[in-house]
């Protein structure tokens, strides 16, 4: 049972944070709450009036707007039409929607242009639109599921800054969020579920992060850090020289990737920072072999493999865990055991010979499971039916058991909880005790210093600085990432940034 027993109660004009665990129930609970799914029994009241909510609908006629972790936008449509479809009769389709569209992105500092294709924005832009539609409809209770998730610590606060506006204004969010740090700084009431039931509800000045965490899962907060040196001599990845152009939805071409050169060695973690749409995503997609460069080279493990397919890079070493789970990494409509055949259908388990081995691709899906604690009751579910963090350890599963030379890691832990994100960050730590390479581009900026033995940092296209990670703080590297200055970094050659040992 998803949801057994809730008890929420949140106050008109406030911030409250909704704590859990992957599999808690805290979306089935907004999807109740967002009319999506129909509860068993129980009752729901909004401004003191009971009410039955019985689609998205009736929830939007009631004030009630969902921003969720998996953006739901049409890829080929504009910012505009993506923003009026649904909404026609608010203010047209045409100049008046545009003109409110921009009133709304210029009055909460979204940045968003209305004629803008989704296709050609970043993961940060794409959740500004999910927002900018929410308040498009009028809502007066916003409910945000992991909003920080691809924002640096500076848009962070900014973020806060609108929410608070938002409050003062006598609207309601409900705040979703795995970082329990940010829960505390912005929520006035704070909500904990456990599976399904709720467990708790405190009052920040009077909780700690640590506190939380035992609440959600019964453990202290992780940590990422990393205090041990793995860094060897042997250069694993090359990329030498690299250049991308696109054609952006105005037909200019426009230059994405500027002279890239990195190395990584074995037992290496090269993080890369860099605020979303900076090229962090053509950099992956030129690795991967799906963007052709202009020019430039690279090399896995003395192999060139810069003309070669993205199967070949795949069958050479390469793992991939890609920044969004449902577009590049699962299929939904299908069970967990043919997810764990993707990317990996020559190798065994999965194959004998030229043959699928449908039994061993069962077998070893079981034993993911298992091991990763991806909590389904079987295999032969769907996809779409697990939580965004078991969904998250399925695939981070399925990628570290073929052992990979390089892992490609975007954003390894968005959207999971604590416990999950422990355990990702423990099994890409031990295979890096093994020689694992890895590539790892994160929006959670403790992540990225805990976890990397070199930093980059990703702007505008080039890698314009490196930093240490034993010394640089989070808020420097994410100024950095805006392109200010920091006393903590020094401008990057065309080599790659000397790997940091000893003690972090």
């Amino acid at each position: 049972m998803a949801n057994h027993d809730i008890h929420l109660t949140v106050r008109r004009g406030t911030v409250h944070a909704l704590c859990g665990e992957n599999g808690a129930g805290k979306s089935t609970l907004m999807k109740i709450l967002y009319g999506m799914q129909k509860p068993d029994e129980g009752t729901i009241a909004l401004d003191g009036e009971q009410v039955a909510l019985h689609s998205p609908g009736d929830a939007i006629a009631r004030g009630i707007g969902m921003v969720h972790q998996h953006f739901m936008l049409a890829d080929n449509l504009t910012v505009l039409e993506n923003t009026v479809l649904g909404a026609e009769k608010l203010h047209g389709i045409g100049a008046g929607a545009r003109a409110r569209i921009q009133e709304i992105s210029d009055a909460y500092g979204l940045g968003i242009r209305p004629d803008v294709l989704i296709e050609d924005l970043g993961v940060a832009d794409r959740q500004r639109v999910e927002i900018l539609k929410v308040l498009y409809r009028g809502a007066r209770t916003l409910i945000l599921d992991e909003p920080t998730a691809v924002l640096v610590p500076q848009e962070v606060d900014a973020l806060f800054a609108n929410l608070r506006e938002l409050k003062s204004e006598g609207l309601t969010v409900i705040f979703i969020s795995h970082k329990l740090g940010e829960v505390l700084s912005v929520a006035d009431d704070i909500t904990v579920i456990r599976r399904g039931t709720t467990v708790a509800s405190v009052e920040p000045a009077r909780t700690t992060p640590k506190q939380l965490a035992e609440l959600m899962v019964g453990s202290e907060l992780p940590s990422p850090e990393t205090r041990e040196s793995t860094v060897t001599d042997e250069e694993m990845l090359t990329v030498s020289d690299v250049h991308l152009s696109a054609t952006d939805s105005d037909g200019v071409v426009r230059t994405v990737l500027d002279g890239i050169s990195f190395t990584i060695r074995k037992g290496e973690v090269l993080g890369v920072a860099g605020v979303e749409g900076n090229g962090q995503a053509e950099l992956v997609e030129a690795i991967m072999g799906t963007r052709t460069p202009d020019r430039g080279t690279l090399t896995l493990d003395g192999t060139d493999l810069s003309r070669s397919s993205t199967r070949a890079r795949r069958e050479g070493g390469i793992g991939y865990i890609p920044e969004d789970r449902h577009r590049h990494g699962l299929l939904l409509d299908a069970p967990l055991w043919e997810n764990r055949i993707l990317g990996h259908v020559t190798e065994r388990p999965n194959s004998k010979g030229r043959l699928l081995d449908l039994a061993g691709a069962r077998k070893d899906t079981e034993r993911i499971i298992a091991e990763y604690d991806v909590r389904t009751p079987g295999i032969e579910v769907t996809a779409a039916s697990l939580s965004g963090g078991n969904q998250q350890k399925l695939i981070v599963g399925r990628e570290m058991s073929h052992h990979p030379k390089l892992l490609i890691a975007a954003h390894p832990t968005r959207g999971v909880d604590v416990g999950a994100q422990a355990q990702i960050w423990e099994q890409i730590r031990a295979a890096r005790r093994e020689g694992l390479a890895v590539l790892l581009i994160s929006a959670d900026l403790d992540e990225l210093i805990g976890l990397s033995d070199t930093l980059r940092v990703m702007y505008r296209g080039r890698l314009v600085a490196d930093a240490d990670p034993a010394v640089i703080t989070p808020e420097e590297l994410g100024s950095a990432m805006t392109g200010a200055a920091s006393g903590h970094l020094s401008a990057a050659d065309t080599t790659a940034a000397a790997p940091k040992g000893g003690e972090k």
